[in-house]
């Protein structure tokens, strides 16, 4: 598990809300979310789920700091994220405000 490739992927629920994971495999993490209780608490009752972007972006740590920066994004932004007018490759070389130094 160690060398596993994380994927960032989003997922619209049925009311239009979005929500923004991490996982190794995005349709096994989907099918917890829909049915295990190891399903994120948000997503409870808001099914069908539909995965509207997935992405690899390699290790745990790098996963997990672009779902921070992903999560921060406004949603019309992460509509250009999910739509291909704005690249997550973007977000991996571009600090958001309020993170890092002077």
């Amino acid at each position: 598990m160690a060398n596993s490739k994380f994927s960032l992927y989003i997922v619209r629920c049925v009311d239009g809300t979005l929500y923004t994971g991490i996982a190794t495999d995005v349709s096994k993490r989907l099918a917890e979310h829909a049915t295990s209780p190891r399903g994120a608490k948000y997503l409870r009752g808001k099914g069908p789920l539909q995965v509207v972007f997935s992405e690899v972006v390699g290790d745990r740590a790098s996963a997990s700091q672009l779902e921070y920066r992903v999560k921060r994004l406004s949603r019309t932004q992460k509509l250009a994220l999910i739509e291909g007018r704005s690249a997550l490759s973007e977000l991996a070389s571009v600090q958001v405000l309020g993170e890092g130094g002077a």
